[in-house]
């Protein structure tokens, strides 16, 4: 699963945010840009859940 806030680019750098989580980044503000969530059908069918290993600004979702 892929949730992105812009369309991709080659410039923007990854980092594995672990847990099968990565993150691509804006090269000069280092701002999320787009999150990919790795095997993402298979951890829907678990029993436990599970967390993204980020944090956020709740009101920045109020902004979009």
């Amino acid at each position: 699963m892929r949730i992105d806030k812009r369309p991709p680019y080659r410039e923007r750098e990854s980092e594995e945010l672990g847990d099968d989580v990565i993150a691509r980044l804006n090269p000069t503000t280092d701002e999320v840009e787009n999150l990919e969530i790795l095997f993402f059908s298979a951890r829907l069918l678990r029993v436990e859940l599970f967390e993204l290993p980020l944090s956020t600004d709740p009101r920045l979702a109020a902004q979009a």
